[in-house]
């Protein structure tokens, strides 16, 4: 009996246990929520699509070598490295092969810039190969992140380095671009941008081969940057899902023509692809977005007026004194969640992710979400709102890895 008893005990107690391990979200309290955000940022993928680290090596002047090895594992200045990503969950950022719309104008539209920055996100994992790893494809990074590994999968931003000749396209592709965006502040040779006043109404007849080559090869189109007309026009072409890398909703920002709006995501929703939230605040928020517009005229006419623009050294002072006098509001995650919210109720939770801009946007963040290492504060705040670990686990990676397998699929490789 006394063996009985103890076997009883301990059955009693792993089912407490069991039943505590199990306990209903809606049931926790505050630290428990945040225990559990810190767990399911961990537990799952955590896919970004959108991060300008390669860009802040060029600004800095770091190479993928030995001798800024550790720039990669602790930058401090930047808002991606490998501590930061390890401590936040994330496990697949796209690293941002960003072309200035300024290369366009060169006779290769910046082809040699792009190949210079896929060679340092390839040198960061030959440098720190037991941290990171090249990611092809959705199998990969399913294999890193059980590996423990950081995936740094590739899409190159703004579609110039294309060039006028399509076989291009498969040369990038050869290089590990999975993704284009199209455009970016400019018109460019394939399409129009939101930024820019309409040259070809939507797609050029070049772009129109070029997002068909896209779905040939499996390269995701990302429309983030381009105008309403292209978005609409590459909708029709498509024939797999497309991604909007790192876009917001309009609807939070009315005159911020680079976000989405209700149409857009919904058509977005029924072609099967997925919206990746920007973080920027200035997309976030209108109330930001006009405070933004103030400051840059500011700059501009202050810069005007001494012959500078903001890349000559003198510049610098002037540029930061405006940007203290000119304060932007406050913003913090609850607007991102606030976005996410938007588009599931708009279409359903299978068609939002994240997309921060990580190292993009200036440092203009939301509070609690202003690197790499934040992620569970933004899950947490999803937790609140009632969403369920499943929802969790899509809108972590589980909506983007979907679409990319489906291009993956889909293609002619």
């Amino acid at each position: 009996m006394t063996i009985v008893r103890a076997i009883c005990v301990v059955l009693f107690s792993l089912a407490i246990i069991s039943c505590s391990e199990k306990k209903p979200a809606e049931l926790m309290n505050e630290e428990e929520l945040k225990m559990l955000a810190n767990e399911l940022a961990h537990k799952y993928i955590i896919a970004d699509g959108h991060v300008d680290l390669p860009e802040v090596m060029v600004e800095n002047g770091i190479l993928a070598d030995s001798a800024h090895s550790q720039f990669f594992i602790h930058a401090t200045k930047g808002e991606f490295d490998y501590e930061l990503a390890r401590q936040g969950g994330l496990t697949a950022p796209f690293m941002s092969i960003y072309i200035p719309s300024s290369y366009q104008k060169r006779t290769d539209f910046g082809k040699t810039y792009a190949d210079s920055l896929i060679d340092l996100v390839d040198g960061m994992v030959k440098l720190h190969p037991d941290k990171f790893a090249l990611a092809a494809n959705t199998s990969e990074v399913e294999a890193n992140f059980k590996a423990g590994k950081i995936s740094l999968p590739k899409g190159m931003e703004n579609g110039a380095p294309i060039g006028n000749d399509i076989k291009n396209l498969k040369h990038f592709y050869d290089r590990g671009i999975r993704y284009v965006t199209l455009t970016h502040s400019k018109n460019n040779q394939l399409c129009d941008s939101s930024g820019d006043t309409a040259k070809w109404n939507g797609l050029s007849p070049f772009g129109r081969e070029v997002v068909a080559e896209m779905n040939r090869l499996g390269i995701m189109v990302d429309i983030s940057h381009a105008d309403d007309s292209t978005f609409y026009q590459v909708m029709k072409l498509t024939k797999v899902p497309v991604i909007a890398s790192h876009s917001s909703a309009r609807h939070f920002s009315p005159t911020t023509r680079r976000n989405m709006t209700d149409a857009m995501i919904k058509e977005l929703a029924k072609n099967g692809g997925v919206m990746l939230i920007n973080f920027y605040t200035a997309f976030l928020d209108s109330a930001t977005a006009k405070q933004q517009r103030v400051k840059n005229n500011k700059i501009e006419l202050a810069l005007r007026e001494k012959g500078l623009t903001e890349s000559d050294s003198l510049a610098k002072t002037i540029v930061e004194q405006i940007k203290k006098n000119n304060p932007m509001p406050l913003v913090d995650v609850e607007k991102v969640a606030d976005h996410i919210d938007y588009v599931v109720k708009l279409t359903s939770i299978d068609h939002v992710g994240f997309g921060s801009d990580f190292d993009g946007v200036d440092g203009m963040l939301p509070q609690g979400l202003t690197d790499a290492s934040m992620y569970p504060n933004l899950i947490y705040s999803l937790l609140k709102r009632g969403y369920t670990e499943a929802d969790i686990e899509k809108i972590c990676s589980g909506n983007f890895l979907r679409v990319w397998k489906k291009v993956e699929e889909s293609s002619a490789n």
